[in-house]
């Protein structure tokens, strides 16, 4: 992708400068907090630190902290341009470190050309981090820093630039191999590059499988052979006897073709003269050997990967490193060892062969991916390789007896590790796991959206529901296919050609009949999706219904309460809006139905949606919201609130509730405790009730917009039988959400 040099300068210099910054995780606003951070109290955890060194990773973060170590000798494409210059690339790898590792990073950059200094400077370096990333350090002398350095340390010590690329490169060779039929074991290899990349990827793939005797290396004066008498030991374990010479004579009948070195050095007739089904991994950026216009023009049954993100099979090293060392952090691993290096190659091969989510289309502008020639490793943007490499170094790293500290429970460090990335809150992962041991049968309305046939099979797959699709079974079949799901995953019935539909009609006639409905009209009207998958649920065909996705909200509510009604017992129906923020959670009421709610009204909302909270393990502390505080401003509007108040408190004295309360005194424990002591929301409320929709609904958008929160919703109370409307445009991963509690709903 071609960018734009003042926008690159502008993005590096405007406000902040830079591209890091270090934040606080403790608060640090009065005495006590600093009384507590620093001095006196730091004392304790340092004494016992100094006590027993493994501490410093209970009460520091040495834990989640990795050092990115450079002198700027090799940095890019663009070479020895020193320390100082160097400095935004490796800001910029701490940028990826965190973005998808959640792993903090110091760059570090060392003004020195003398190996033995960096290597003493990083050994002293060693009570600070958990692990050290070696940085665009030039070949020769990163062999020897690395190797010194993995010797002496007792934390994981990997250079990325030799092993990234041998990591990610090795899957892609692998599954690449795997699809044209070849063995590694006999593969002809040619490998143009003899620097430190090179050389790691030779080394890896010979684990894989690749014989060394097929294995044809050159160096910038052509192929390494016996003849040769200018090579160092690294080059040296690499010679090869042969007559070949030139890089067109190496890559004459070669299976593989890897390119670590510069660009424009493989030419067309290059590519011609190359076994069939060729592999072509050319990996030189920005420009790689040759381009992938240009082989792809003389042979269409090439497998080609580049560097590039604008071309099929980018080989990026951001999906190694971050994840390797997640998992080695999350063992307090003593090295990286090959054994944990091959873990993280078998598991970025295999997840390549899995249903891609939605998440990544999205990422990369809604094009689809599937295991083949033009998708042989997994996209950077695929959120899944955290949880499937890490856990497989992690793995390796307790079988060949590096961690220090054991996994035992594989399903909840897979879900710590979704957390890091706010992917999946526990709230939700706890209606998913609660939805999972008793599965209901969901319908869904719109079953020929391709989002919902998306989201049933991953629904159907988690074994969370039984869906149900309704539309034209021609058209949903078709989709399935298409989509290469199993047709046995779902359920399909059309409302225009079903058995069920006058019994529908009637049972709906007799239901409304007293309200205008004729039974020609009820007929007709259960050929709406939505009132013939409402009376599914009436007539306990299914259980829930979640709709909405192409419909106003309205057009999926109103069929639902004409077909089931509102609860016994309640008078409205009303909605509850999840709003994750990066550390708390919130629900608001109502912000999705009732425009103007009576002081009863807003008293049954408050009562509802504590209800509701309570069934997702959370203790509701509710907040009847207002522009005023306990009196402080007498309106009518602030005079029903706490009208609604004294009646929910009188309904449901065992609930926490307070108000009329004004929307930051509610969520702010320091206010509550200095000028509202006696009011029980201690801690700060967590379920807001809104006196009208316009606040709600209001509220709810500029916390997703303005407040990067994560909002899912709303959730329906009051409704006779379960419904969940999902809002238009849902992605896979909301509908698959609001399923989950729809399906706890039903549980219920």
């Amino acid at each position: 992708m071609k960018v734009n040099i003042k926008e690159v300068l502008d993005y590096h210099s405007e406000g902040r400068k830079g591209k890091i910054e270090v934040n606080s995780t403790k608060p640090c606003v009065t005495s006590r907090d600093l009384s507590l951070a620093y001095t006196p109290g730091v004392a304790e955890p340092c004494k016992l630190i100094a006590q027993n060194e493994d501490d410093v990773y209970k009460y520091t973060a040495k834990g989640n902290l990795v050092a990115v170590v450079t002198n700027g000798t090799a940095v890019l494409g663009l070479g020895n341009i020193g320390p100082y210059a160097g400095k935004p690339v490796m800001e910029g790898k701490a940028v990826l470190f965190k973005r998808f590792a959640d792993i903090d990073v110091f760059d570090i950059e060392l003004n020195t050309l003398d190996p033995k200094e960096v290597i003493r400077a990083v050994q002293l370096l060693e009570p600070t981090f958990g692990g050290i990333n070696l940085e665009d350090i030039k070949a020769p002398e990163c062999f020897e820093i690395e190797e010194e350095l993995k010797k002496t340390m007792k934390i994981p010590v990997f250079h990325d630039d030799q092993h990234g690329t041998a990591i990610i490169s090795c899957a892609a060779l692998i599954n690449a191999a795997e699809l044209v039929g070849k063995n590694l074991a006999d593969v002809k290899l040619v490998v143009n590059g003899a620097g430190a990349a090179s050389i790691s990827c030779c080394n890896l793939y010979m684990r894989a499988g690749v014989k060394r005797e097929n294995i044809l290396m050159l160096d910038s004066k052509g192929v390494i052979h016996t003849g040769r008498t200018d090579l160092n030991k690294y080059k040296e374990l690499f010679v090869a006897k042969t007559d070949r010479r030139t890089l067109a004579d190496a890559m004459e009948g070669a299976d593989v073709f890897v390119g670590v070195s510069v660009g424009g050095v493989v030419s067309k007739d290059m590519i011609k003269s190359m076994a069939h089904d060729p592999i072509v991994f050319a990996m030189a950026n920005p420009d790689p050997e040759i381009t992938y216009d240009d082989a792809v023009s003389v042979r269409s049954d090439i497998i080609m990967a580049t560097g590039r993100s604008d071309y099929p099979n980018q080989v990026n090293n951001v999906l190694g490193f971050p994840f390797i060392f997640r998992g080695a952090l999350d063992v307090k691993a003593s090295a990286i060892n090959e054994e944990m290096k091959m873990a993280a190659v078998r598991a970025l091969a295999e997840l390549t062969k899995e249903k891609v989510p939605e998440i990544v289309f999205k990422a990369y502008g809604g094009k689809e991916f599937t295991f083949g020639r033009h998708y042989i490793i997994p996209k950077p943007f695929d959120p899944r390789v955290l949880w499937k490499v890490a856990p497989a170094v992690a793995r390796a790293a307790m079988e060949t007896g590096v961690a220090r500290v054991p996994i035992e429970d594989w399903a909840a460090y897979e879900n710590e590790l979704k957390e890091r990335l706010g992917l999946s809150k526990e709230i939700i992962r706890t209606m998913i796991q609660k939805a999972q041991k008793d599965p209901k049968r969901i319908v869904f309305p719109e079953g020929e959206e391709d989002k919902i046939i998306r989201a049933a099979h991953e629904i159907f797959e988690d074994k969370m529901a039984y869906p149900i699709l309704l539309g034209n079974k021609d058209n949903i079949t078709a989709k399935i296919e298409a989509l290469g799901f199993e047709l046995n995953e779902f359920e399909i019935i059309d409302p225009l050609k079903s058995d069920l539909r006058e019994k529908y009609a009637a049972e709906y006639y007799d239901y409304r009949k007293r309200k205008g409905v004729i039974h020609r009209e009820a007929l007709k009207t259960m050929r709406n999706n939505n009132y013939f998958g409402s009376m599914m649920v009436k007539m306990g065909d299914a259980d829930s219904l979640v709709g909405g996705i192409t419909a106003y909200y309205g057009d999926t509510l109103r069929p639902a309460l004409q077909c089931l009604g509102v609860k016994e017992g309640f008078k409205v129906v009303s909605g509850l809006y999840i709003v994750l923020t990066k550390r708390n959670i919130y629900f608001f009421a109502d912000a999705s139905v009732n425009i103007n709610p009576t002081e009863e009204e807003l008293a049954e909302i408050a009562i509802s949606a504590a209800d509701t909270v309570k069934g997702f393990d959370v203790i509701p502390k509710v907040a009847m919201l207002s522009f005023s505080n306990f009196g402080s401003a007498v309106h009518p509007e602030s005079i029903k609130v706490k009208n609604a108040t004294a009646l929910a408190k009188k309904l449901r004295p065992d609930l926490i509730i307070d108000g009329e309360i004004q929307a930051d005194t509610a969520v702010m424990p320091s206010i509550l405790e200095k000028d509202f002591p006696f009011s029980p929301l201690k801690g700060g409320a967590n379920v807001l009730i809104f006196p009208d929709l316009a606040s709600g609904n209001i509220a709810y958008k500029l916390m997703a917009r303005l407040g990067e929160a994560t909002v899912i919703g709303p959730i329906l109370m009051g409704i006779k039988k379960p419904v969940q409307v999902l809002q238009r445009g849902s992605s896979v991963e909301e509908i698959i959400n609001m399923t989950a509690i729809a399906v706890v709903d039903a549980q219920k």
